[in-house]
């Protein structure tokens, strides 16, 4: 079972988290959970999340992708998703909560969205 990688790298006022490896139940799930309670802690107000390199997420890590939105949304920060992997998007479209969450596939895009 292949680890979660988190990288964080601001640009301006945004911070991306770039996530590789699976979001799964017991390897990725808590790890992202961590992050987004700490840059919520932290009062970071945008958050880009991106997906393009996660290689499967599980009911696991779309519940920590909704709770970190959630609670983001209490303090007033803005979460967007970037790049997910195909297998990934067909996960979100099956849970129906693409149109709940912004997605985009051009970072700069995505960061001039905020």
């Amino acid at each position: 079972m292949a680890a979660m990688k988190v990288d964080v790298r601001h640009v301006g006022d945004v911070i991306i988290v770039d996530l590789e490896g699976r979001l799964v139940m017991g390897v990725g799930d808590e790890l992202l959970r961590d992050v987004m309670n700490e840059l919520v802690a932290e009062d970071w107000k945008k958050i880009l999340l991106n997906l393009r390199k996660v290689s499967i997420i599980d009911s696991s890590g779309i519940g920590e992708v909704v709770s970190g939105w959630k609670l983001a949304g209490r303090f007033g920060t803005s979460v967007k998703l970037l790049r997910p992997a195909p297998q990934v998007e067909r996960t979100l479209k099956l849970t129906q909560l693409l149109p709940l969450l912004e997605v985009y596939d051009d970072e700069g895009e995505a960061i001039a969205s905020f």
